[in-house]
């Protein structure tokens, strides 16, 4: 038997940034990833020059850089981005998964799209107009969805004339806004993508600026959050049964650890039935080891023969999650449609999938103020609202407050299986801002 050395600060992706930018309309989001993938030699030959080939029949001098992420025709005509475009880059320190979301409020579903397992967002201002309603929008979805660091990249400098006080006065304005929000200290940066300034290289117009770039910030900023420090948390996927000569008793458990780590010989419990066993053995990559932990896959076996199926959860029995039919959440409605009180929907979590009923919309959340509307009757696309969900059989649900990974879900049209809503069950940051009790909200270390 053996057991893995791997040390507890690095149980996550440590060499792999998952990152989003966000920001108002022609912030210059897109061209502040063309201009980091561009400067850090990321982009192919024949990329770029399908780039410049594309920006010539538009009648632009230089290669118009927000190009390599704006892929759709609509996207390129109207010179907006619409839907969440993904990038993958790679320097020698860290790799990345980039997700370029979009800026007009009709399009607030796909921030929250790609910012839902992003760890960090950069939001971009325009330093001509600071911080705009838009800006405030993305700071607050940033926010509500938990992301653990925030960059706040102050673009257009050479607009302003590379001056400091711009820069300064729209720090202090984001980071008071921010402080009510809850978020944790955003690293504000100086940059103009246009011209490259403080996106890979420093900027030799702004002396005044001593901090990193955009690329050395990514490169360096802890991501290496303990998920063995997190509540452990096991979503079966598959039941083995081999029912061969060779292993004619064997009986495993296997999925992906969502948090957490598991041990041989630890009590767990197996919800929502409640059944109690204790590890036998965990198989990972086909060995025997005594201790594994998220996010490694591996096959869990227990000392009692215990009813286990597909959607169940095993948790440790001094930290199992309580089991409820009336989830309590905020959601992202992302359907055309709109999803009304009374509605009959499929509810997914982990690896379970139910039916359930909303039963209540008790609010809309505007995201201008952060304040309430209450009643709302129904939520359209992108609007964000409380509801309450009655399921047919118990979920072992977590605050998303604690976990964003056992603490979200998405609801589901049962007839054509569309995507409605992708909601974080609990409370959410706006209990905190707006003075209705919610979780304990301090760290947001997933």
């Amino acid at each position: 038997m053996t057991t893995p050395t791997q040390p507890a600060e690095q149980l996550s992706t440590t060499t792999l940034l998952r990152f989003a930018t966000a920001g108002s309309v022609d912030d210059g989001k897109s061209t502040l990833v063309g201009r980091l993938l561009h400067d850090s030699k990321s982009v192919l030959t024949d990329q770029l020059e399908a780039v410049e080939d594309a920006s010539r029949k538009r009648g632009q001098e230089a290669p118009d850089l927000a190009l390599l992420t704006d892929g759709l025709r609509a996207e390129r005509e109207q010179g907006i981005t619409i839907d969440v475009a993904y990038r993958y880059f790679a320097t020698p320190r860290r790799r990345f998964i980039l997700a370029d979301t979009p800026g007009h409020v009709q399009y607030t579903r796909n921030m929250v799209t790609g910012a839902s397992t992003a760890e960090l967002t950069v939001i971009l201002v325009d330093a001509r107009h600071g911080v705009v309603e838009q800006t405030r929008r993305h700071a607050a979805l940033t926010a509500l969805l938990r992301v653990p660091h925030v960059v706040l990249a102050v673009n257009k400098m050479d607009l302003v004339d590379y001056a400091e006080p711009v820069f300064a006065a729209i720090t202090r304005e984001f980071t008071a806004y921010a402080a009510e929000l809850g978020i944790p200290a955003a690293t504000a940066i100086p940059i103009s993508a246009l011209a490259g300034d403080n996106v890979v290289e420093p900027s030799s117009h702004m002396d005044w600026y001593g901090g990193p770039t955009v690329l050395e910030h990514l490169e360096t900023v802890p991501v290496s959050h303990d998920l063995t420090a997190c509540h452990a948390r096991f979503p079966v996927q598959y039941v083995i049964r081999p029912q061969t000569p060779e292993h004619p008793d064997y009986r495993g458990y296997a999925g992906q650890i969502a948090a957490g780590a598991f041990r041989i010989g630890e009590p767990v419990t197996v919800l929502p039935s409640g059944r109690t066993s204790t590890i036998a053995g965990i198989d990972l990559l086909g060995d025997s080891v005594d201790i594994a932990w998220a996010p490694q896959s591996v096959t869990i076996r227990l000392t009692d023969d215990v009813d286990v199926s597909r959607g169940d959860l095993i948790a440790p029995s001094d930290d199992a999650p309580a089991v409820t039919q009336d989830v309590e959440a905020t959601v992202c409605h992302v359907a055309d449609r709109p999803l009304t009180i009374g509605q009959r929907v499929l509810i997914k979590h982990t690896t379970r999938t139910v039916k359930a009923v909303v039963k209540d919309i008790p609010s809309r959340l505007t995201l201008d103020d952060l304040s309430q509307h209450p009643a709302p009757g129904q939520l359209v696309a992108n609007d964000i609202g409380r509801v309450l969900v009655r399921t047919a059989v118990p979920l072992a649900l977590d605050a998303y407050a604690d976990s964003r990974r056992t603490g979200s879900f998405l609801l589901i049209d049962p007839a054509d299986g569309t995507t409605l809503a992708a909601g974080m069950a609990g409370g959410s940051f706006a209990a905190a801002a707006t003075g209705i009790p919610g979780p304990d909200d301090a760290g947001w270390d997933f």
